[in-house]
């Protein structure tokens, strides 16, 4: 793991420089294993500093991530496998979901439509055919 950097989308590649790891134990279950193993992985990237973004993506990562963020700082966690080299692959993983997700460019804007005749005549008939029905389960008069 360590040494590799860290390929966000193409061309957005994180260098293994900026990020910074933890170890610690995890929690949990595990018996004797969790008691002696730095399993648990904390993997932390200055996003506000980091010279892999340019100045738009950063802009948008730090509006998007502005709850998540500490001094401009991203920290994701993994504790869920037994294995520490597990926990840094997923820790990876989720890092670069968190920043893809976070520099993606917004998606086009919504171009209202009318809806169409024919789509404006079924859902009419189609409330005319359930209130129909309805009506029929109404009482039998003994007239």
């Amino acid at each position: 793991m360590g040494g590799v950097d860290l390929e966000i989308v193409p061309g957005v590649t994180i260098p293994e420089g900026e990020l910074q790891w933890q170890f610690s134990r995890a929690g949990g279950a595990g018996g004797q294993h969790v008691n002696t193993a730095s399993t648990r992985v904390q993997l932390s990237w200055d996003l506000a500093r980091s010279s892999a973004l340019d100045s738009g993506r950063r802009r948008r990562a730090l509006r998007r991530l502005a709850g998540r963020l500490v001094d401009g700082t991203l920290t994701v966690t993994a504790s869920e496998r037994r294995s520490q080299l597990r926990n840094r692959e997923l820790a990876r993983d989720r890092l670069a979901e968190v920043v893809a997700a976070a520099i993606a460019p917004p998606p086009p804007r919504r171009r209202p439509t009318k809806p169409t005749k024919g789509s404006q005549r079924r859902r009419v008939e189609g409330k005319r055919r359930r209130s129909e029905t309805k009506r029929l389960r109404g009482r039998v008069d003994d007239g």
